[in-house]
């Protein structure tokens, strides 16, 4: 989860271009603000894993909790049900069941072989027990219209400064440790006072690969309308992965907006000073 801007320090914002951002977090709900800690108080970027619980709790934030809910928990019980399928792994054994997964086509080294046979079955039972959700193969699209949760936001201020940022779940039967998008500046999330901003969602894994938002931005620093911005992002990525799933929406610094999307149908929502209600954009492919 990743934050671009403190929202007291705004006047600041466009000499420090700071960031916080906290990924792998576990037993703490709110990890936007625990980015935004990591902003305001560290001089650190990204924290993550275990270490990043620690410091949102110590910073006051309400932890450690259990973030299983009975939804999550029955859909996890069923894929396990089903030999954890689908899933993220690839060029393993055994490759239709939950492992322990063996690299294939690689020489064993005999010390790691030694050490697997030792410890083999405790890290069968941690993966049983700790991957509650999130695992893909060519064979699984790991987001889609039923189970995409990525937020992702910029607010421009009347004074033009601007702010960004995107909290999500991650993607669904993921292997424990990844990360994916959401913390990675340039990617979920990016914003610049003197140009606009961007804010994307989608396969994360294949997304953070290109910087879209990153992308996104310099273009329009370059000359580029939002709409040929983000199309042309989108397209960078496309070519290269056909198959990927993915969406963005760029501003520039005059409000001018607009989407670009692969692999699905998507929706942003805008509003300013002078509209009454949000209005809600739909992009096609």
């Amino acid at each position: 989860n990743y934050l671009r801007c403190s929202y007291h320090e705004w006047e600041n914002w466009q000499k420090t271009m700071e960031i916080g951002a906290v990924a792998a977090m576990r037993y703490v709900k709110d990890a936007i603000m625990a980015a935004k800690l990591v902003m305001e108080h560290t001089g650190h970027t990204l924290l993550v894993g275990e270490k990043a619980t620690s410091f949102a709790i110590s910073m006051g934030l309400t932890g450690p909790t259990n973030l299983s809910s009975p939804e999550s928990v029955a859909k996890w019980s069923k894929w396990r049900q089903n030999n954890c399928q689908p899933n993220f792994w690839k060029n393993v054994n055994p490759a239709g069941n939950c492992g322990p997964y063996h690299p294939i086509n690689i020489p064993k080294d005999p010390v790691k072989s030694a050490v697997w046979e030792n410890e083999g079955l405790t890290c069968q039972e941690w993966l049983k027990n700790d991957n509650l959700l999130e695992p893909t193969n060519s064979r699984f699209k790991s987001v889609n219209r039923h189970n995409r949760d990525t937020i992702s936001m910029a607010v421009v201020d009347k004074m033009g400064h601007i702010a960004v940022g995107t909290s999500t779940n991650g993607a669904t039967f993921k292997i424990p440790g990844r990360v994916g998008d959401g913390p990675i500046p340039g990617s979920s999330a990016y914003g610049d006072d003197e140009i606009g901003a961007c804010g994307a969602t989608g396969d994360g894994d294949i997304m953070m690969r290109f910087l879209p938002c990153y992308q996104v931005v310099e273009s329009m620093r370059l000359g580029m309308e939002p709409h040929d911005a983000a199309v042309d992002a989108i397209s960078r990525i496309a070519r290269k992965y056909p198959d990927f799933v993915g969406a963005l929406f760029a501003i520039n610094k005059k409000g001018v907006h607009a989407g670009a999307c692969h692999g699905w149908t998507f929706q942003y929502s805008v509003r300013n000073s002078s509209m009454q209600d949000v209005e809600v954009i739909t992009v096609t492919p």
